[in-house]
């Protein structure tokens, strides 16, 4: 059964297995690179034949850095995600020209490392923000520049099994947001998938 607390999302799968044993642990979300750059790129032919095998509970994220939002849109049109997450330079304009397209929810992810970055997260006009380390070195940034924020936002950035548990209980937010600290050896690790979603619900229970 899917939390009604703090939501998962786990970022960055890319095998029929990683699909299988998230199917079995059910986070609201599960997260496909589509950003050449990364080292957890996949190609939209990869990406569909995988989303074939994502169980109906979960909603499936498109990681994306500076893609054209034809493209973007593309990828929903047709079924291979439903939800947008944005990491590069897209705008005000970006977004309108993505919504234009029949584009649908949008994630615009921010960089954490002032008071001014938050201001902005909030002011933008996105579905839903992401709220990140943004180094992609494991590491969390300071969380206390998240007191007095209004908006929902997804936790990202240096989080796994051992600290989601209080990021949850501190700053409860919407949902956290998880890659690398679910992954032995560069490749996802069902049972730090498991440890992970059970630190963020038994925490969530007792809220």
């Amino acid at each position: 059964m899917i939390a009604t607390g703090t939501r998962i999302k786990m970022c960055g799968l890319r095998r029929a297995e990683d699909i299988r044993a998230a199917n079995a642990i059910l986070p609201e979300y599960i997260g496909f690179v589509f950003f050449r750059g990364s080292r957890r790129y996949l190609s939209p032919e990869e990406a569909a034949a995988l989303r074939g095998g994502v169980a109906p509970e979960i909603r499936v994220v498109g990681v994306f850095v500076d893609e054209e939002p034809e493209q973007v849109a593309a990828l929903m049109a047709g079924g291979i995600i439903d939800i947008a997450q944005l990491h590069g330079q897209e705008d005000e304009a970006w977004l309108r020209r993505f919504r234009a397209l029949g584009g649908g929810p949008a994630i615009r992810a921010f960089r954490v490392r002032r008071g001014e970055d938050i201001r902005r997260a909030e002011a933008f006009p996105s579905d839903m923000i992401l709220l990140d380390a943004g180094a992609g070195d494991g590491k969390t940034f300071d969380w206390r520049l998240l007191q007095g924020v209004m908006r929902p936002y997804f936790l990202a950035g240096g989080l796994n099994p051992e600290n989601a548990g209080r990021a949850v209980r501190e700053l409860t937010p919407f949902a956290v947001d998880v890659s690398s600290g679910i992954e032995t050896a560069g490749f996802k690790d069902p049972e730090k998938m498991r440890a992970f979603a059970r630190a963020v619900r038994m925490e969530g229970e007792k809220t």
